[in-house]
């Protein structure tokens, strides 16, 4: 468990209402398996929930109402958040209501009514080919850890892991023999990504001749390592894409993401069909993977071009 989901229970033990949503964020760990990033952000959704029902003197689950819900509702779209942040808490409060329910807390369902906001559906930001050959260039060979970082962005594009599933990985998760990936995705699903010639190249040089140096007793059989020994986490990774990214010369808007969504638009690009990027991906639903065929025009104009009537 992170440091900041311990001081968020921490927090949350401190009240009754709050003693409650623990146990519901112990059961959708448990339960739901959900991984400790979705678990902090409906935990600090909660937390400001909580706050809210309390300022209205609605201390336990039956002293909620729907006109508090509606209220915090109209608090939460005062504050300007983004559309996704509001869907999320509007989401955790749903799934926290029907837990209470479920668990005999309240007899009423309080959810019939609240609706989440429509999200648009907002296309990722890709690079070419060319700029991630760029990026993938921008270590310097005569740095420490040049192998490391070189072995990190070459990994995270040739299997379009998420930066906290990178995190994650032990040396026994890569096959450099096969040439395959094992990873452990949302909902701690577990896949198989094909690892390419460049990427095991790049990987092997790295356990080779730098991950021994930074190997501590405390390092166990994780794979990409800081300088004083212990595991990259999701955060450093991100750093230190932007680090290269900036270094390369490339737009500010490429993260560690953006790799991913790379790595899918240019196997659709390729040839690939959609299945089996929606398996690499590790999306449950297709639909997620199909916003990527709308991002490579060279392929929409082709597409145009062969079956329009009109030349």
């Amino acid at each position: 468990m992170s440091t900041q989901l311990q001081n968020l229970n921490a927090r949350l033990e401190t009240e009754s209402l709050g003693k409650i949503v623990l146990a519901f964020l112990n059961y959708l760990t448990v339960e739901a398996g959900l991984s400790d990033n979705t678990i902090l952000g409906y935990g600090r959704d909660l937390k400001d929930f909580t706050a809210f029902c309390h300022s209205k003197d609605a201390k336990q689950p039956r002293e909620i109402t729907t006109a508090i819900i509606f209220d915090y509702a109209k608090s939460v779209a005062r504050q300007n958040k983004a559309e996704a942040s509001i869907n999320r808490s509007v989401v955790a409060i749903k799934m926290f209501l029907r837990f209470c329910r479920m668990m005999g807390h309240i007899k009423d369902d309080l959810t019939v009514f609240l609706e989440s906001p429509k999200l648009w559906q907002k296309l990722p930001v890709i690079c070419s080919k060319d700029q991630v050959a760029k990026l993938m260039d921008a270590p310097d060979e005569k740095e420490p850890y040049y192998f490391r970082d070189r072995a990190l962005l070459e990994l995270l594009y040739a299997t379009g892991t998420r930066a906290s599933e990178v995190a994650g990985l032990k040396i026994s998760d890569v096959n450099l023999k096969i040439g395959y990936v094992r990873c452990l995705g949302k909902g701690k699903k577990e896949r198989i990504v094909p690892l390419n010639r460049s990427a095991g190249a790049a990987v092997e040089q790295y356990i080779e001749r730098l991950r021994g140096k930074l190997a501590k007793s405390f390092s166990k059989d994780f794979l990409f390592l800081s300088r004083t020994g212990k595991a990259l986490g999701r955060i450093e990774i991100w750093r230190l894409v932007k680090k290269y990214v900036c270094r390369a010369g490339l737009s500010r808007q490429m993260t560690a993401h953006t790799l991913r969504h790379c790595f899918a638009t240019h196997l659709l690009s390729g040839g690939a069909d959609l299945r089996s990027v929606q398996e690499m991906l590790g999306h449950v639903d297709i639909a997620t993977t199909q916003i990527y065929t709308h991002v490579d025009l060279e392929r929409l104009r082709n597409i145009h071009k062969k079956y329009h009537p009109r030349p």
